[in-house]
C-alpha cells in the first residue's frame, strides 16, 4: 500500500513535469524534491514546538504575548526572506569566495536552484526560508516576557533579511568560508543557524536586562517558574520531531543512506543529551530538573547538527552528552553574570552551537587540526559579525522605538499590556494555603478583565446564581 503511494505521488511529479514542456524529470530528482519538501513541513513543525516550549516555560500572564511572538516570526521571516535574504544568501557562482554577493529581490521561479538541477527553484526556497525563520525564533525565547512587541518584530525583520542571510552565504551560498584552503563545515546550521540565534539573542538581552525580581543583592539569584511545564515538554518533543526535517531534508538528496545515518545520529545525540543534562542538574542543582532535561535533549540536537552526516553514531553520543552537561552548566554561568534568558536560549543554541561546530574538527571523517582550524575561524567570523550587526541594530530600535515594556506592563503581564486579553480568559488559577494542605482552585467566571492587576472579576449582576467552582485539586503541604 506504502509503496503504491510513493508510485502515484512520484508520478504526479513527472505528470507536473510534462504539462509544463520542461526536460524528462527522472525519479531521483522527483524524490529529492518530495524529501525536501517534506522536510520543509517538519521544520514548520518546529515553529509550533518553538512556541509551545516558550509558552510553557513563561509566566502564564504572558503566555498570549509569546504565541504572538512566534506566529510574528514566522510570517516576518517569510516575507523578508522572499523578498530580499535569497538573494543575498544565494547569489550565484559569480560571487563565489566573497564576503558579500546579490543575485536578485523576490522569488523568480526562472531562476535555477543553489543546487543546479537536483531540485526546484521553488522547493530550495521555501526550505531555505523555513530556516531562515528560524534563527529569529530563538532569539524570541531569550527576551520573553519584558520585550515590547513591536520593536522585537523590527529587530526580527532585519535579523532575517541582513545579517543571517549574509552569514549563511559565507558557507551556504559559495562564499569565502566554503573556499578556505580546508573549507570551514557546518552541515545543518548549528553555526549558521543557531549560533546565529544565539549570539543576537545575546546582544538582545545585554541591552534588555532582566526581568523584574530575577536578581536580588549580593549576587542573589530568584527563580521565576515555568507556568506549564507539560506544555514545554510537548513543545521540546515537537522540535526533536521537527528537527528529523531540520537535518534529515539538509542532505539535499535522495540518498536515503546518508538521510538514514542523518537520523540515527540525530537521535542519538539527543537521547545523549538528556543523560547529560541529568547528570549537569545533578552536579549544578542537586535534582533532576525537568526543564534542564528538555533543554539537553535539544542541546543534543544543536550539537550534532554541524556534523550530523559526517560524525559516527557512537561518536554522536559523546557529542550529545557532552551537550546536554554544558547546556546546564551555561544557565548557571549566565544567571551568574546576570543575564537572564527565560528559556535558556542562549545556552541551548550559542553555546551547544559552538561546541557542535568544533566537534566536527573533533570526530569523523573531517577530524583533523586543519579542520579544527576551520571551525574556529567559522565560529568567530560569524558570531562577531553576528553580535556586532544585533547590538547595532538593537541600539537603534531602542532609540527610535523603545526597546522594553514598563515596568507596570511588566508586572501586569504582557498579555494584558500588550494584547488586552488573557490567554486563559475567562479562568483564575489561585492557591489557597492552609495549615496542612494548599488547595488549587481553577474558577469558570462570567464577569470583566480588570486591566490593572489582570484578573478577571466575577459580575454578579449578569448571573449571580451560576455556580463558579469546576475544579479543586489538593496537594501536600
Amino acid at each position: 500500500m506504502v509503496r503504491a503511494i510513493w508510485i502515484v505521488v512520484l508520478s504526479l511529479f513527472h505528470e507536473a513535469a510534462w504539462a509544463a514542456d520542461e526536460p524528462f524529470i527522472n525519479l531521483e530528482f522527483s524524490a529529492t524534491n518530495l524529501l525536501i519538501l517534506f522536510s520543509t513541513v517538519l521544520v514548520f513543525v518546529m515553529h509550533l514546538g518553538f512556541s509551545a516550549l516558550e509558552a510553557g516555560l513563561a509566566q502564564r500572564k504572558n503566555t498570549a504575548n509569546v504565541l504572538f511572538k512566534n506566529l510574528g516570526v514566522l510570517s516576518i521571516g517569510l516575507i523578508t526572506y522572499a523578498l530580499v535574504g535569497y538573494g543575498l544568501m544565494y547569489p550565484g557562482e559569480a560571487f563565489s569566495g566573497s564576503f558579500f554577493g546579490f543575485g536578485d529581490f523576490g522569488v523568480e521561479g526562472n531562476r535555477v536552484s543553489a543546487d543546479g538541477d537536483s531540485y526546484s527553484y521553488y522547493t530550495d526556497f521555501i526550505f531555505q526560508a523555513m530556516f531562515a525563520a528560524t534563527a529569529a525564533t530563538i532569539v524570541s525565547g531569550a527576551v520573553a516576557e519584558r520585550i515590547k512587541l513591536t520593536s522585537f518584530l523590527v529587530f526580527a525583520a532585519l535579523l532575517v533579511s541582513i545579517c543571517y542571510p549574509i552569514v549563511g552565504m559565507w558557507k551556504w551560498g559559495g562564499g569565502w568560508l566554503d573556499t578556505l584552503s580546508t573549507p570551514f563545515y557546518d552541515f545543518a546550521g548549528s553555526t549558521l543557524v543557531h549560533s546565529v540565534g544565539g549570539w543576537a539573542a545575546l546582544a538582545a538581552v545585554m541591552i534588555l536586562g532582566p526581568r523584574i525580581g530575577k536578581y536580588g543583592e549580593n549576587g542573589k539569584i530568584n527563580a521565576i517558574y515555568p507556568h506549564s511545564m507539560p506544555l514545554a515538554c510537548i513543545g521540546a518533543l515537537l522540535l526533536w520531531f521537527g528537527w528529523y526535517g531540520f537535518n534529515g531534508g539538509s542532505v539535499l538528496a535522495a540518498d536515503f543512506d546518508t538521510v538514514s545515518r542523518v537520523f540515527v545520529t540525530t537521535s542519538l545525540a539527543a537521547a545523549a543529551g538528556i543523560v547529560g543534562s541529568a547528570i549537569g542538574s545533578l552536579y549544578f542543582v542537586k535534582s533532576l530538573d525537568l526543564a534542564n532535561g528538555l533543554n539537553g535533549a535539544l542541546a543534543g540536537l544543536v550539537g550534532i547538527t554541524a556534523g550530523a552526516d559526517v560524525i559516527s553514531p557512537m561518536a554522536s553520543l559523546f557529542v550529545g552528552l557532552v551537550a546536554g552537561v554544558l547546556v546546564v552548566g551555561s544557565v548557571v554561568m549566565f544567571d551568574k553574570l546576570r543575564l537572564d534568558d527565560p528559556v535558556g536560549a542562549l545556552s541551548v543554541h550559542l553555546v551547544c552551537g559552538i561546541w557542535g561546530t568544533l566537534a566536527v574538527g573533533l570526530f569523523g571523517s573531517k577530524a583533523g587540526l586543519d579542520q579544527l582550524v576551520s571551525q574556529g575561524i567559522g565560529i568567530a567570523a560569524v558570531g562577531a559579525t553576528t553580535f556586532g550587526f544585533s547590538y547595532i541594530a538593537v541600539s537603534l530600535v531602542k532609540r527610535v522605538m523603545g526597546w522594553r515594556v514598563t515596568e507596570e506592563e511588566e508586572v501586569t503581564g504582557l498579555d494584558i499590556a500588550e494584547h488586552g486579553i488573557s490567554a486563559y480568559r475567562g479562568f483564575q488559577f489561585e492557591w489557597e494555603s492552609g495549615h496542612r494542605t494548599s488547595q488549587l482552585k481553577i474558577r469558570r467566571v462570567y464577569g470583566r478583565l480588570n486591566p490593572i492587576n489582570g484578573r478577571i472579576e466575577p459580575d454578579r449582576t449578569s448571573d449571580p446564581d451560576r455556580p463558579q467552582p469546576i475544579l479543586n485539586m489538593k496537594k501536600a503541604g
